[in-house]
């Protein structure tokens, strides 16, 4: 090996002097004030000064640094916007290539290794962090939301639900949207006019912070440990708020009194209301202002409102209702049924329902092929282009067209049964089938005749389906026109509420034994997005789609397993807990299903057990 050559000891070599020391004063200035502010742009600073200090000629201003790296159009415009000012207060021969008094010297380790954003500095802060030391390090903030934004209202509902006694302790999508809107400034479904975003938007920020838990299909909300904390902290200022507020109201009235102005605080629109109210001497209107106010945050705080007529004038406006007179009756039409196959006889079908002069719009349906919808008249805007979109309620009939041909391939396939499983989740109370018999062509298909008639009494019978033969297109459409026109005078003078599918006891079973049809109704959004097919399922509901492939089951029998065992690893934990193979094999069998509440069977039984137990193949 070679000899190793001697170490040299002495003084490091002096660092050339920065020939551009009034930017580089004025770059420490910049980096030291954004550091005192805690921000990030002291870095972007601190890499300048590191760019400045390498460079060995002088700048006669800021436009030559642009050829410097990390120097951009904001910090060179910087530069020279002081060195105009420095010219002015020093004369236009002013030197800048002199050092002035009082900066630091070029080379110098501050200017160097200060603030500079290495790997080194960020282990060794994280290391003062975690062992105790303060560093004059700045501490990461809490998230907060905004005052009346979408995750201050939406943290605020879920608290107060939390807060009713006997209370599921979650919420689904729109309910929280509905109870959660009076406090927020935004819309939860309408975007800003020039933005995509609505107030819902802020919920994926809960989520990311941890304080929001999104759970099942359909969605489910509930809040964190958290998450109920912060929002426990957010209610006592909202608290404080509330009765500063109510402070303001009393004050006003007593000037309103002094000056014999009785003005409305109920935030009524109604001119009934108006005049009563101001027929109200002021010593009464002060006292049912109160109460108002105190009905208010009695419905705030249990999340139930009380049975008084203020509290229900004040959330009328909340509602989302369609009044007598402000909606029609409008025929939807699954763009399938007018593309693709036979497209003569499909284009038939449209052009007898445009000859019967129905009320009819084409769209894309995820289940069913035709229904009908409650759509609010909206009046064109002076100035825009269209019309604002009006709100649409699903009525609670939905039709399955079936051509014989098309019922027999459906049976083949497994789309029948798929199908109908399918209507009768989709959350409307009356599902049609409407047969088109098309003659004798039955006899010519792939499936004996009596076996599609079998299928079609079983619809109506066994499913509870309601059954409407026809012969041919033209006779489906004059089915259509005329329901169409008896739902048009049904619904004729009613009032209509949106209701959502996820929510338990919708209101309407009363109007229906009454002989009324029910006036509690899903919006079309909410019905078409939760109706489609391919959409995340759960563990449940693919068990359930598994066990329905099996020759013999149908979904009410794998409801009733499901009743039991909801998942596959139950159900194979309960076969691991039997004693004996012919336990296992009856396991299933004594499980009650359907309205009659008849035994599952073992031969059913034993198919299952069969079909999750068998190592190999089966036989």
């Amino acid at each position: 090996m070679p000899a190793t050559e001697p170490v040299r000891l002495g003084r490091k070599r002096a660092l050339p002097s920065c020939p551009n020391p009034l930017f580089l004063k004025w770059l420490t200035e910049l980096r030291d004030e954004a550091k005192e502010k805690g921000l990030k742009i002291q870095y972007t600073y601190q890499k300048a000064i590191n760019s400045l200090n390498k460079y060995p000629l002088p700048l006669k201003n800021a436009k030559e640094a642009k050829i410097l790296q990390n120097f951009g159009d904001g910090i060179c415009k910087i530069l020279d916007e002081k060195l105009q000012r420095y010219y002015r207060e020093n004369g236009a021969d002013a030197s800048i290539h002199a050092l002035p008094k009082g900066a630091p010297p070029p080379g110098r380790s501050d200017n160097n290794i200060i603030l500079a954003p290495s790997k080194k500095k960020n282990a060794a802060g994280d290391q003062r962090k975690d062992g105790g030391g303060d560093g004059g390090r700045k501490k990461k903030r809490e998230y907060v939301p905004q005052r009346r934004s979408g995750g201050y209202a939406v943290l605020l509902t879920l608290y107060k639900e939390t807060q009713v006694p006997g209370s599921k302790g979650y919420m689904f999508k729109m309910e929280l949207q509905t109870e959660a809107q009076h406090l927020c400034d935004k819309s939860f479904t309408v975007p800003d006019l020039g933005s995509k975003y609505t107030a819902w938007s802020s919920v994926s920020t809960l989520i990311q912070k941890n304080l929001l838990i999104k759970t099942h299909n359909p969605a489910r909300y509930s809040l964190t440990e958290g998450g109920l904390a912060l929002a426990e902290r957010l209610a006592s200022v909202e608290q404080t708020n509330t009765d500063g507020d109510r402070e303001e109201v009393r004050s006003e009235l007593e000037v309103t009194e002094e000056d014999d102005n009785v003005v409305d605080l109920t935030g009524s629109d109604e001119g009934e209301e108006e005049e009563e109210e101001n027929r109200i001497h002021p010593t009464e209107r002060r006292a049912a202002i109160t109460q108002v106010s105190c009905n208010v945050d009695d419905v705030r705080s249990s999340g139930k409102p009380q049975n008084s007529q203020a509290t229900t004038t004040s959330r009328k406006p909340n509602a989302e209702c369609l009044l007598p007179g402000t909606y029609e009756i409008m025929l939807c039409v699954d763009f399938i049924e007018t593309t693709g196959g036979s497209h003569h006889r499909k284009q038939e079908l449209v052009k007898e329902l445009q000859r019967n002069g129905v009320n009819f719009d084409i769209r894309k349906l995820n289940v069913g092929d035709f229904l009908w919808v409650a759509r609010e008249k909206v009046a064109p805007v002076a100035g825009q282009l269209r019309a604002p979109v009006g709100r649409e309620l699903v009525l609670d009939y939905i039709v399955e067209r079936k051509r014989m041909d098309d019922l027999c391939g459906s049976i083949i396939d497994g789309r029948f049964r798929e199908q109908k499983f399918r209507l009768k989740r989709c959350g409307l109370r009356k599902p049609i089938y409407l047969v088109e018999e098309c003659g004798s062509a039955a006899s010519h298909l792939s499936l004996p005749e009596t076996t599609l008639q079998q299928a079609i009494v079983n619809t109506q019978v066994v499913d509870g389906f309601f059954v409407k033969r026809v012969q041919d297109v033209r006779e489906s459409a004059a089915y259509l026109t005329i329901m169409t026109r008896f739902l048009t005078k049904l619904y004729q003078n009613r009032t209509l509420i949106c209701r959502s599918r996820e929510l338990e006891g919708d209101g309407g079973s009363d109007e229906e034994e009454r002989g009324l049809p029910s006036c509690s109704l899903m919006s079309f959004a909410e019905f078409n997005h939760g109706a489609v097919k391919n959409k995340c399922q759960t563990v449940r509901e693919v068990f359930a789609r598994q066990l329905m492939q099996i020759s013999g089951l149908s979904g009410d029998k794998a409801a009733a397993i499901l009743e039991h065992y909801s998942t596959p690893h139950s159900l194979l934990t309960a076969y691991e807990q039997c004693t004996s193979e012919a336990e296992k094999e009856k396991l299933l069998s004594s499980i009650r299903y359907g309205k009659l509440k008849r035994n599952l069977g073992p031969a059913l039984s034993r198919t299952v057990y069969q079909l999750y137990c068998t190592q190999g193949a089966l036989t």
